[in-house]
């Protein structure tokens, strides 16, 4: 699982995580991502290059401009790896809830003052 393992740490990265999040709509071009994330274009493009080096995005000319848009099997991947950890937190909470729902009394209200 290691594919995962390295998307987490790629996407650990804020900058990265606006990037995927501005791409996640459709295609934005350097330029509209320079401006969303509010970087410089040298910067945002090296954040692009890892990003693109680990499969999350993936870059298409038009002319003069490169396009970039998400690419989710990378995602979907980290996804499957962290289902079994979501799985334990959901049948801890569950528990809890029903730990609680057996163990609470009713607070009662408080009498008005005349």
């Amino acid at each position: 699982m290691t594919g995962a393992l390295d998307v987490l740490e790629v996407i650990a990265e804020p900058t990265r995580r606006r990037i995927l999040d501005a791409v996640r709509g459709g295609e934005r071009s350097v330029s509209e991502l320079v401006e969303i994330v509010g970087m410089h274009q040298p910067g945002v493009s090296r954040h692009l290059r890892v990003l693109r080096d680990a499969g999350l995005v993936e870059v298409r000319r038009d002319a003069q401009r490169r396009l970039y848009r998400l690419r989710a099997e990378p995602l979907r991947e980290l996804d499957e790896w962290l289902e079994p950890y979501r799985a334990e937190l959901s049948g801890r909470l569950d528990s809890l809830e029903r730990h609680l729902a057996r163990t609470s009394r009713p607070i009662p209200p408080k009498e008005r003052s005349s």
